[in-house]
């Protein structure tokens, strides 16, 4: 969420910063409410200011044995307007609020310009793309070869989109998870965790993807049960009746930087804990509403996959040192793994919500003849810190500053494992295991 009195004092800049993302602030929707917002809490103090020399007016009358009911019916009186008036800027900030949520974050000014993925700006590529004496397939025919990827028994299982690995392939995919997380707590100092797949409402809040993309998620429900006061003393199975269970909304994560990142919601770090680093592997469900017909064939877009995530929080001006340090990070993994791969700028409609900037890593995929996103490394600045209330205490200052937060993928497993299965391909459909792996595979050089 952007910092309101950045909003009021730089209106202007911020909306013509957020031009780059193609969204057009309703200045004149936001200057309604604010102009509201502050005469209504000028007559609200003025009302309190008002009722409280009353107050001490009646104090000194009683004192005196002077006559006061005149003077505590003027404070009834009042106290009936300031209710009034308290009621009117509670709406009236709810409205504002409901603004702010809906506002993205601000693009950093190094953030190009554009409307979609096309307007993306290459800033590096890495590795030599593999040459075949024979048409590259992709992981789908490569699977079916083999018989190793089974998406018709996942179909009969849940549905389109999932995907059932079997034997060595399985092996790969695990190896793959535990070469990443060796890899960036090992070398790269993050601390490994492992948390709950599944979250509440106020952590997707807090990271940004509730209120506004609630269609992306796989929501479930639960009923919670309430005790009677009486000892739980009703008719009901174990003393609860149909009318005392209520129904808690939590969400399937559609990445591990949900739980990571909250795990700061509502605390105040000191400047010696800072930076935090963590890596985390997880499922990620998401619904993809949004990508109807797109991406259908294979393991690229799934409503189930597995993620290798790193998650920092850092002081705010050092942030983007640490963009550019966990980009590396992800790209370390790629070059271990001898798959080349380049790193874009995303152009300002590009980015997602919540991202001041954003970098993706997009690895070449010989059997689609292209490059596609396998991370996207972001920071955030204090947007989701703000919506948290994650913050610091500044040492010289002795306040509490909001810290900023960072994440990439490092990185999506399901897509490193096309990417293998696609680079290192055999003309007999087999897979050669890339180096760095076969210590996983107890020694194993090819599968398939």
């Amino acid at each position: 969420m952007l910092d309101p009195h950045r909003l009021r004092n730089n209106l202007h800049e911020i909306q013509e910063l957020l031009g780059k993302r193609g969204y057009k602030l309703n200045i004149s929707k936001y200057e309604a409410l604010e102009d509201h917002r502050k005469r209504i809490q000028v007559e609200t103090q003025e009302l309190q200011a008002k009722r409280n020399k009353i107050s001490k007016d009646i104090g000194k009358a009683k004192k005196d044995g002077a006559e006061v009911q005149s003077l505590v019916d003027e404070v009834s009186t009042l106290g009936n307007l300031l209710k009034n008036k308290e009621s009117e800027l509670s709406t009236i900030q709810d409205n504002l609020h409901e603004l702010f949520v809906d506002i993205p974050n601000v693009p950093h000014r190094s953030v190009p310009e554009g409307d979609s993925e096309a307007d993306n700006q290459e800033i590096r590529k890495w590795g030599e793309q593999p040459t075949f004496n024979f048409q590259p397939r992709d992981h789908v025919d490569l699977g079916a070869i083999s018989g190793l990827l089974d998406f018709e028994s996942a179909a009969v299982i849940t549905g389109s989109r999932f995907v059932v690995m079997k034997g060595q392939l399985a092996r790969l995919h695990r190896a793959l998870i535990q070469f990443m997380l060796d890899v960036h707590t090992g070398e790269h100092g993050y601390i490994e965790l492992n948390v709950p797949y599944i979250v509440n409402t106020d952590s997707l809040y807090g990271t940004g993807q509730l209120p506004k993309f609630e269609e992306d998620l796989f929501k479930i429900y639960r009923k919670r049960a309430i005790e009677d006061d009486n000892d739980g003393q009703h008719s009901g199975t174990n003393g609860m009746e149909e009318s005392d269970q209520q129904a808690d909304n939590f969400y399937l994560i559609p990445t591990a930087e949900v739980p990571v990142t909250n795990m700061v919601r509502n605390k105040i770090l000191s400047a010696e804990e800072l930076p935090l680093k963590y890596v985390c592997h997880t499922p990620c469900f998401r619904s993809e509403a949004g990508s109807y017909g797109k991406d259908t064939r294979g393991m690229i877009r799934n409503h189930q996959f597995e993620k290798v995530e790193l998650v920092q929080m850092v002081h705010p001006h050092s942030s983007y040192e640490a963009l550019e340090e966990l980009t590396g990070h992800a790209e370390t993994i790629l070059k271990k793994l001898a798959l080349p791969y380049r790193v874009v700028t995303l152009c300002g409609g590009d980015m997602g919500l919540s991202a001041a900037k954003t970098y993706d890593i997009e690895v070449w995929l010989p059997g689609q003849g292209k490059y596609r996103e396998i991370s996207s490394c972001s920071n955030y600045e204090d947007y989701q810190a703000r919506r948290m209330l994650a913050r610091w205490r500044n040492p010289q200052t002795k306040k509490t500053e909001l810290l900023h937060t960072l994440n990439g993928s490092g990185l999506a497993v399901g897509r490193t494992l096309v990417a293998i299965m696609e680079n290192y391909q055999t003309e007999e459909g087999k897979i050669t295991v890339p180096q760095a792996l076969q210590g996983y595979l107890g020694g194993e050089s090819v599968i398939g």
